[in-house]
């Protein structure tokens, strides 16, 4: 939650790592095992915040762009194998993320979703069995989903508490 420009190299590699590496190392795991049943269902976790960068979000969006623009060349790799890709990409959860973003400052964490009714895990998680669960010729290749309050990474409602 810094300016690119005063932002700390850690967090920077973390959400590279985990993010964009951590997708692709656990891929490169599990592929030669859907290539050989010549089948399977690859589901990436992104972000609206892939899709719209917004201040002080710099490395964090274009973490998530890159799993956005992963599962599309993934997609198209796999095609031939018979294998699904699916990235979903939620809008504001309320998860642990808002603490480790804000490095444990739980009132900034909980600011966050202040006047609004997030997603949940379990939402995120509803979505993914679903697109798991569909029949074997049908792939939601790309999916975003917020709360009833967000339009978009720069668009929600917020009620007065």
């Amino acid at each position: 939650m810094e300016h690119v420009d005063d932002g700390f190299i850690d967090d920077w590699e973390r959400m590279i790592d985990t993010n964009l590496k951590g997708l692709l190392y656990v891929s490169r795991a599990v592929l030669p095992l859907m290539v050989k049943r010549n089948s399977g269902h690859i589901i990436n976790i992104g972000s609206i915040a892939g899709r719209d960068a917004y201040e002080y979000g710099n490395v964090y969006c274009a973490s998530k762009a890159a799993v956005d623009q992963l599962s599309k060349g993934m997609r198209a790799d796999l095609l031939k194998r018979n294998i699904k890709v699916t990235h979903v990409a939620p809008g504001m959860a309320e998860t642990e993320f808002s603490m480790v973003r804000f490095k444990g400052d739980d009132t900034k964490a909980k600011n966050v979703y202040k006047g609004i009714e997030p997603l949940k895990a379990e939402d995120v998680a509803e979505v993914v069995y679903y697109c798991a669960n569909l029949p074997a010729h049908v792939c939601i290749n790309d999916l975003t989903v917020t709360c009833t309050q967000q339009a978009s990474a720069f668009y929600s409602y917020r009620r007065e508490s």
